[in-house]
């Protein structure tokens, strides 16, 4: 897979078939539309292409709070190339005046020009441009390009979609996130130095740095975590930790089992697999402790089943 950032007019590429969307978490519905354009690609000889941005739109626009993140462009752009779902990203940086451009003018100078499109797919309630003036009618009228428009994928009577996914993982419910998403709900970092308040609890943990100013969940989970030693079972909480700090950024604090190795300076995957509950303000830290400790056990348990499930 190529990524391309900013105009890839200087790059000289041949056409495309593209579809274009912010694929934030990478849903069902993005992956069948991904799908469905290979295999539109393939009948015309064309490698597939994704046009995305970079940051994403609600969040450009967001007055205050932006909505919760799903996944960090490098993340969706590693799910991207380790499921070989596309050949071409295009990254196109979100600002003013992208945002004010007109729908014709999208068209012509990132369409037709700098992507040389071919072939378009879009879902079924796709606008763009200034205003959000375009839309499918105003695509369809181009002659440079075929257009078509994917219907919405449903997962259980639902309308797969990122909102939807956020609306699951805020409400706990991982399972449903995970149909929507056809995997677990997962966020990847880099492990930096903490407090290291955990390990004079007894409880060591891995700090993963955030991203973003607001995760899409937020408690105590079961995890399972790549690491470059192995996957590993474990603990997480992910949230702003009242008992011992005031500030209002939000920490993944990992709770590794049977593990001793150090991970400074290491990226790891957290894969949250069930919450076990929402955070808590305790009076001692000896009540943190044994909330620590029920919650421990609670997810060992948990990952012993699910290895006798898949034994």
């Amino acid at each position: 897979m190529q990524v391309y950032f900013g105009n890839p007019h200087r790059f000289g590429l041949s056409g495309c078939a593209l579809t274009i969307g912010n694929f934030d978490g990478v849903h069902l519905g993005h992956q069948k539309m991904l799908a469905r354009l290979r295999d539109e690609a393939r009948a015309r000889g064309l490698p597939t292409a994704l046009l995305t941005f970079e940051p994403h739109p609600r969040e450009f626009f967001a007055k205050g709070l932006p909505p919760a993140r799903l996944s960090t462009l490098r993340d969706k752009l590693g799910y991207l190339d380790e499921r070989k779902l596309v050949d071409r990203v295009f990254v196109y940086r979100f600002n003013h005046a992208f945002s004010r451009m007109s729908a014709s003018d999208f068209i012509r100078t990132v369409l037709v020009k700098a992507l040389q499109t071919r072939y378009l797919l879009i879902g079924d309630d796709f606008q763009f441009g200034a205003d959000r003036s375009g839309n499918f009618e105003l695509l369809a009228g181009c002659p440079d390009f075929v257009t078509e428009a994917m219907p919405s994928v449903l997962v259980q009577g639902e309308r797969a979609s990122s909102t939807l996914v956020r609306e699951r993982l805020e409400a706990g419910d991982l399972e449903a996130a995970a149909r929507l998403l056809g995997r677990p709900y997962q966020i990847s970092g880099r492990v930096v130095h903490g407090r290291k308040l955990g390990r004079t609890l007894g409880f060591p943990t891995a700090n993963v740095h955030l991203p973003h100013r607001r995760p899409a969940l937020s408690g105590v989970f079961v995890v399972s975590v790549d690491t470059p030693f192995g996957v590993v079972g474990g603990v997480a909480s992910l949230g702003l930790n009242p008992t011992v700090s005031d500030t209002p950024e939000y920490k993944l604090e990992v709770h590794l089992f049977d593990f001793s190795h150090s991970l400074y300076g290491q990226r790891i995957r957290v894969r949250f697999l069930k919450k076990l509950r929402d955070e808590a303000r305790y009076e001692t830290l000896p009540d943190l402790v044994a909330q620590i400790e029920r919650d421990a056990d609670q997810a060992r348990t948990y990952l012993s089943s699910l290895q006798r499930e898949n034994a």
